[in-house]
C-alpha cells in the first residue's frame, strides 16, 4: 500500500484560491541581507562562491550579490561572484541592493560592464509614516528621490526592482504613490517589505492584494511582485505563503533565516514547504543538498544550527522515545523506507537526502536497544541488551555511542569465561 493512501491530508482540503498560482520564484538574500545580522561573520570570497554553487544546485532562481555601494570590499566580493556566474554559465540570476542614490547605483552598472553579467538594481527606500517622521522626510522628497533613482538606473541599462522598506506599516496612499511612480519611471519589479517583522498572514494577504489591484493592474505593465519578510513575530514562513496566495511571484529569503535582529524568512523552510506542497517548479526539484547548503552557510557565518531546527537540525529525524521508535522500527521491518520516514514525521527525510535515527535514552524501550545494535551488526545477547537498557533508564540524557559501546564491552567481558 502506498504511504500516501495511509494519510488523510487536510492540507489539501481547501479552495484553489488558497494555493499559490503558477511557478514560485525564490530570491536568496543570504549573502547580503543575511549578513546584516550582528552575530555573523562576513564569509570569504571562497566561502561565498561555495554557497553560490549550492544555490545553483538547489535551483534557486536568483540571489542578491551584495551592496557594492558599501565600499571596496563589497565591490570585490560582488564582482567575484558575478564572474563565477559568468564563468560557469550558471542559470541563477543576480541582483544587487542599492539605496535610491546615484552613488549606490553606479557601482552596479560598472560591475555589469566589467563582468558582462546582467544584474538588476534592487533600489530601496523607507516608506512608512514612522520612518518618514523619524527622518524628517516629506512625501515630495520620497517621490522625487524614487523617480530620480529609477530613471538613473534605467538610463544605465539596469533593470530595476523597486523596494519600499517597512511597507507593512505604510499608509495605503503612500504605498500606491511610491510604487506607481517607480513603475512609471521604468521599474518592472516591486518588492513589498515587512522590514520590522510586523505583519501577520492576514495583513500580508491584504497588502499584497491591495498592491496588485491598486498599482500593478492599473499600470498596464507586466510587473513582478516580490515579498521580503522578517521573523520578529515568528510568522515569516506563514507570511510568505500568504503573499504567494495573494498573488506575489517571488519570495526573498536567507539560509537558516539569518538576518538583522531575529532574521529573515528561512530559505530552507520555504524550499521544504514548496516541495511538499507540490508547487512548481519545486515539486520536481532535487533538494538532497539542502542540508549541505545550510551547513555551508553555518560554517561560513559562524551561526550554529539549533539541534531542533526543522529538517536540517541534528534532532529533526532523531528519536529516543520508545513509542515513537517502536513505530519506526515496525515500519522498517516491513521493508518500507517511506513508511518509516513518514509514520512519525510530517517531513519525509529521504526526500531531502536524510534518514531517521533511533537513539537510546531514559524514555527508550528495549526495541530501541535491539534496533541500535542490529544497525551496527553487534550481537544482541540478553546481557548486552540489559546492560544498555539499565544504563539508559538511569541516565538523564540520550546515551552517546561511546557510552553504549562501554555497556557492550562490559557485558561481553562479563560473558567471557575466566582463564
Amino acid at each position: 500500500m502506498l504511504t500516501s493512501e495511509l494519510i488523510y491530508d487536510w492540507n489539501r482540503i481547501h479552495p484553489a484560491s488558497l494555493r499559490p498560482v503558477g511557478h514560485v520564484l525564490l530570491n536568496d538574500e543570504t549573502l547580503r541581507d543575511g549578513l546584516q545580522s550582528p552575530s555573523v561573520r562576513d564569509p570569504s570570497i571562497k566561502e561565498k562562491i561555495s554557497i553560490l554553487h549550492l544555490m545553483e544546485t538547489l535551483g534557486i532562481h536568483s540571489l542578491d550579490l551584495g551592496l557594492p555601494g558599501a565600499g571596496p570590499r563589497a565591490v570585490e566580493h560582488v564582482e567575484a561572484l558575478a564572474r563565477e556566474i559568468v564563468g560557469h554559465k550558471m542559470k541563477i540570476r543576480a541582483n544587487c541592493a542599492c539605496r535610491t542614490h546615484q552613488n549606490d547605483i553606479r557601482p552596479i552598472a560598472e560591475i555589469v560592464q566589467r563582468t558582462g553579467l546582467k544584474i538588476d538594481a534592487a533600489a530601496f527606500i523607507g516608506s512608512s509614516p514612522i520612518r518618514r517622521y523619524t527622518e524628517n522626510w516629506t512625501d515630495d522628497f520620497l517621490l522625487e528621490t524614487t523617480e530620480s533613482a529609477v530613471k538613473y538606473a534605467v538610463s544605465l541599462g539596469l533593470d530595476v526592482m523597486y523596494v519600499t522598506e517597512d511597507t507593512t506599516r505604510c499608509d495605503p496612499e503612500m504605498v500606491k504613490r511610491l510604487y506607481s511612480a517607480a513603475i512609471n519611471c521604468g521599474a518592472r519589479a516591486i518588492a513589498i517589505c515587512d522590514t520590522a517583522g510586523h505583519a501577520t498572514p492576514m495583513g500580508t494577504f491584504a497588502l499584497v492584494q491591495f498592491v496588485i489591484k491598486e498599482v500593478v493592474k492599473p499600470s498596464g505593465e507586466k510587473i513582478r511582485v516580490d515579498w521580503h519578510g522578517h521573523s520578529d513575530r515568528g510568522l515569516a514562513i506563514a507570511n510568505s505563503m500568504a503573499a504567494l496566495i495573494a498573488g506575489a511571484e517571488c519570495v526573498h529569503a536567507t539560509a537558516l533565516g539569518i538576518g538583522e535582529r531575529v532574521g529573515n524568512t528561512q530559505m530552507d523552510q520555504m524550499l521544504v514547504n514548496l516541495k511538499l506542497m507540490g508547487i512548481p517548479p519545486w515539486a520536481d526539484r532535487d533538494l538532497t543538498q539542502l542540508k549541505e547548503y545550510c551547513q555551508a552557510v553555518s560554517r561560513a557565518t559562524g551561526v550554529p544550527i539549533p539541534a531542533n531546527y526543522p529538517v536540517v537540525g541534528e534532532d529533526a529525524f532523531r528519536t529516543a522515545t520508545g513509542v515513537h521508535a517502536a513505530a519506526v522500527i515496525k515500519a522498517y521491518k516491513k521493508n518500507d523506507i517511506e513508511l518509516a520516514n513518514t509514520v512519525y514525521s510530517g517531513v519525509p527525510s529521504h526526500v531531502f537526502g536524510l534518514e531517521q535515527v533511533i537513539d537510546i535514552g531514559p524514555m527508550s524501550g528495549k526495541s530501541n536497544v535491539l534496533f541500535w545494535l542490529d544497525r551496527r551488526g553487534i550481537p544482541a545477547s540478553e546481557d548486552v541488551v540489559e546492560s544498555i537498557y539499565r544504563r539508559a533508564k538511569a541516565s538523564d540524557h540520550t546515551l552517546s555511542e561511546a557510552e553504549i559501546l562501554e555497556c557492550v564491552e562490559r557485558a561481553e567481558a562479563h560473558q567471557r569465561p575466566e582463564t
